[in-house]
């Protein structure tokens, strides 16, 4: 699970609603052109993956970036000529940007999305150069190296892959849309590529384009449905619920970030003018719905308040805590001083009502699950919030699975949706970080596949060589 990470900015003023320009503002120069690209660099949530977590410098690389093909490492992206891109020429810097490529031809893996950079605008990469170039420090820090197992570490693999599934041009406004809905679907799809974790993702790993923001697992969290379905999606937020929620990442009775989204909310989100927030919300909620047959209500419906602590005084003594496993009082134990013992949360709800929750409403368990293994934490507009983790390396009271499901089923139970049931295996999952595709798991078996492969061909080519003797 990712860490979070202190952004250091220079101004956070984002003159208007101008943060990532989509317009072709070439005029700029100096200081406004490298203002303009640190706002992009913003949006774009960069520092969050090229900086490493505890007090790491920012764009210096490092971060290692679990992915269900291995952990792949973000590089050195500060004007260092050594280590890191401080000799790319504006060209190759666009090409790294918008095409995955490396200056010196080696591609990059998507985890760098550059399948949504790839509609960032000839004027917005131009103050992205910029910035990089003229504003960021330079740092000699050496790369970490990415090594993934084979075949996942042929690299020039990727140009067949970009072939298939990179959707290569600029952002198009639609003539039939309002110009605050072209802002929205530029930020949404392009500089803050929000389709890349919320599209669920085929056979190859790339978006499944027939579900566009329709939901998908992120490694052991789950980013739900952002469609204007009123069930399944977001269809049943208000504009206001959703500008605030991008800009705190809290809404009494809706929802909390964790997780990546919390990541990203206190790295970047909270930074957009309202009018981009605005903007963002008016483009999802005019998304076309998408719904989960499993659905039969919006997941932030579900509960009631429930108080079980009367039945349960006396029976469990103060030592038992790391033997217990019923449900009920593990959560009187771990988790009622601070959400209370109905689940109403906490009075300013920094700790969250456990009903009316979509965490707990929802038919995929994952981000309940993975709150309780992982704590939430998120730093934003002054504020630190904080739910400590049950997992491994808990300071608290760790769980093992079995205690971590019998809380889940518990809070589903009484607050959430009743019908989802949590096995000491889906935590399990979770905890070694989250389902593992296909693709992955056939791994082990792609090297003699192909070896078997080119024995085949060479036999062939053989008996075809013989056969003409």
């Amino acid at each position: 699970m990712k860490k979070q990470l202190k952004l250091t900015l220079l101004s956070l003023l984002l003159l208007g609603s101008n943060a990532a320009q989509a317009t072709d503002d070439g005029d700029l120069s100096g200081a406004a052109l490298i203002k303009k690209g640190e706002q992009l660099a913003i949006a774009s949530d960069c520092q969050a993956c090229h900086t490493k977590p505890e007090g790491g410098t920012p764009f210096a690389g490092g971060y290692g970036i679990s992915s269900p093909m291995g952990v792949i490492y973000a590089t050195n992206i500060t004007p260092s000529n050594a280590e890191g891109i401080g000799s790319y020429s504006e060209e190759q810097f666009s090409r790294a940007v918008r095409d995955g490529i490396r200056a010196d031809g080696t591609h990059l893996y998507p985890a760098m999305p550059y399948t949504s950079y790839t509609r960032l605008s000839d004027a917005d990469i131009k103050a992205l150069y910029a910035y990089f170039m003229h504003a960021v420090k330079p740092v000699d820090q050496k790369n970490t190296l990415t090594d993934l197992p084979f075949p996942f570490n042929l690299r020039f693999s990727m140009a067949a892959w970009n072939l298939l599934f990179l959707k290569e041009g600029r952002f198009a406004p639609d003539a039939g849309k309002s110009e605050q809905w072209n802002r929205g679907a530029y930020l949404v799809n392009g500089p803050g590529h929000c389709d890349t974790c919320h599209t669920p993702r085929n056979l190859l790993m790339a978006e499944d384009d027939s579900q566009p923001l329709a939901g998908g697992m992120v490694g052991s969290w789950y980013a739900p449905n952002i469609t204007s379905d009123p069930i399944s999606g977001i269809g049943g937020w208000s504009q206001q619920q959703l500008v605030q929620y991008l800009k705190t990442g809290q809404v009494a009775g809706k929802n909390q970030a964790a997780g990546g989204m919390a990541e990203a909310i206190e790295n970047s989100l909270q930074y957009f003018s309202d009018e981009d927030l605005s903007a963002i919300a008016v483009y999802l909620k005019s998304s076309a719905p998408i719904r989960d047959t499993q659905d039969s209500q919006a997941a932030d419906s579900y509960g009631k308040p429930a108080n079980v602590e009367p039945q349960l005084r006396g029976l469990h003594p103060a030592t038992a805590n790391n033997t217990l496993s019923d449900g009920a009082a593990l959560f009187s134990g771990n988790c009622a001083s601070c959400h209370q013992p109905d689940g109403s949360g906490s009075k300013n709800q920094a700790y969250p009502s456990l009903f009316n929750n979509t965490a707990t409403g929802s038919g995929n368990p994952a981000n309940l699950i993975s709150a309780i293994l992982f704590g939430v934490e998120r730093r934003v507009g002054g504020e630190h919030v904080l739910m400590p983790n049950f997992g491994p390396q808990s300071y608290v009271n760790p769980l093992n699975d079995q205690q971590i499901a019998a809380i889940s089923n518990y809070v589903l139970q009484q607050y959430g949706n009743p019908a989802v049931k949590v096995s000491a295996t889906d935590v399990a999952v979770l905890r070694q970080g989250g389902p593992i595709p296909l693709l992955a798991r056939l791994q082990p078996y792609m090297a003699p596949a192909i070896g078997f492969a080119v024995l085949a061909l060479l036999i062939l080519v053989w008996l075809v060589g013989r056969k003409r003797r």
